[in-house]
């Protein structure tokens, strides 16, 4: 036989080559929730009176420095 032709199934050329895409867009959507949670916590701790830090053994200087290590969750 003179050269012989392979063809290949359309799906698994498709599947040959990883897209990033889905990757990026994954990472672009759990930074964006990440800064959104925080974002949360700090105008939670940001709500409180100082009587109601001083309860929890905070300073206002503490939460304006400190407030991502506060978590809501």
């Amino acid at each position: 036989m003179h050269g012989s032709t392979t063809i290949i199934p359309a799906d698994s050329r498709r599947s040959a080559k990883p897209s990033r895409l889905p990757t990026a867009f994954l990472s672009i959507y759990r930074w964006t929730a990440r800064k959104l949670r925080e974002r949360r916590n700090l105008n939670a701790v940001m709500e409180l009176s100082d009587e109601q830090l001083k309860d929890i053994g905070l300073s206002r200087y503490q939460t304006e420095s400190d407030v991502h290590v506060y978590c809501r969750d």
